[in-house]
């Protein structure tokens, strides 16, 4: 007989080697860093709610062959307080001989006392899952959107993220892309690119720490009829683990005010140099999204980026209309509701999250755990 309970700390050693297993197609025992950064994530982080919990999967000889990831997120609804569980990562060791586990897995965690459940890194076999237990995919929430700024570059970064030699070509990408941009008129708009000069808008940008950050986030997102309620340090430390992607690069956080000092946007992004940018977060006021789109994309072309790429949220979807935005389809965001009120607000648009209300803060992409 198959088990499904929450899981245990002691637990976590098994969980990282079928992490290991599953989505590193390794045999290599985890690193102990990666066995303290579960720990962290899943039993000891600021927020965590002790009746929504990972859930592990288990044979009849008691080896855990399944898991889900859960982390707990308070949210208010027009001012009513809720429990949202994040869904993470949903992973199972030989499902040919159990193909039933992982949607056994997923309806126990759907099943939770929470009021909300979402996901925003949905495959597409999850995505399935999903929807037959009455999760509804959101689809002006799941796409990625990518902006080319240094063309030559970002094709060089491409191929070299597959074939490492391909680095080589970099000097010479550098060039054409010095030549190209320096060719393009300030403000005009090409797929291939952007110009050199930067458009001299009314908007002032300054980088800024993730405490300064922080203060931003809640004016920032207020407009939101479903947000989060970060309980205490749990926001803080959200961000000080997001900034620790080596994969992805230096982290840059900026605020955008206007001349009188007022804000209306703030950014956080990865930069690796020459590479491409990797958006976490945007913010921005009702009808400033456009102009925070302009001003990120200038800032990290300044700082030698070469595309700059994130996720789509419905507030910006509209601003990157007609600014020579691609969009790819990577992963889906999902949510699902006993209430069907609060699945028709993310719907309908009135709902935050993806990025920092979300999963893609989490070390578990973009970060590493090295043996010591």
């Amino acid at each position: 007989m198959s088990d499904i309970r929450s899981l245990a700390a002691e637990d976590i050693p098994a969980v990282a080697r079928l992490f290991q297993k599953v989505f590193r197609n390794s045999a290599e025992e985890p690193s102990p860093a990666f066995i303290e950064y579960l720990r962290q994530l899943y039993i000891d982080a600021p927020g965590n709610d002790p009746e929504i919990r990972p859930l592990v999967y288990s044979n009849d000889g008691g080896r855990i062959s399944g898991f889900v990831g859960a982390n707990t997120l308070a949210m208010t609804y027009r001012g009513r307080a809720l429990r949202a569980a994040i869904c993470g990562s949903l992973m199972v060791e030989g499902r040919e001989s159990d193909p039933m586990a992982g949607a056994r897995l997923l309806k126990a965690f759907l099943a939770g006392p929470q009021d909300l459940s979402f996901s925003e890194t949905a495959s597409e076999v999850s995505t399935q899952m999903w929807t037959k237990l009455r999760g509804v995919v959101l689809p002006q929430y799941s796409l990625d959107w990518i902006r080319v700024i240094r063309p030559a570059s970002f094709g060089v970064d491409l191929v070299a993220s597959r074939f490492g030699p391909a680095r080589a070509l970099r000097p010479l990408a550098h060039a054409f892309d010095r030549r190209h941009r320096g060719k393009l008129r300030r403000g005009e708009l090409r797929w291939s690119g952007v110009p050199e000069a930067a458009t001299q808008g009314p908007l002032q940008v300054a980088d800024i720490d993730r405490h300064g950050f922080a203060e931003l986030f809640a004016p920032l997102t207020r407009q939101f009829a479903v947000q989060p309620a970060w309980t205490e340090g749990q926001l803080d430390h959200i961000l000080e683990d997001a900034e620790k992607k080596p994969e992805f690069g230096e982290p840059v956080l900026a605020a955008v005010r206007t001349r009188s000092g007022a804000p209306v946007g703030a950014f956080f992004y990865h930069l690796q140099p020459g590479g491409t940018a990797r958006v976490l977060q945007v913010l921005a006021q009702p009808g400033q999204a456009g102009p925070i789109l302009d001003c990120l994309i200038e800032h990290a072309a300044a700082r030698g980026a070469a595309a700059v790429r994130g996720r789509t949220q419905p507030a910006l979807l509209e601003a990157m209309m007609g600014r020579r935005i691609g969009f790819v389809h990577a992963a889906s965001t999902v949510v699902h509701s006993r209430e069907e009120e609060l699945v028709d607000a993310f719907r309908h648009a009135r709902g935050f999250i993806n990025g920092l209300a979300g999963e893609h803060w989490s070390r578990l992409i973009g970060g590493t755990f090295n043996r010591i």
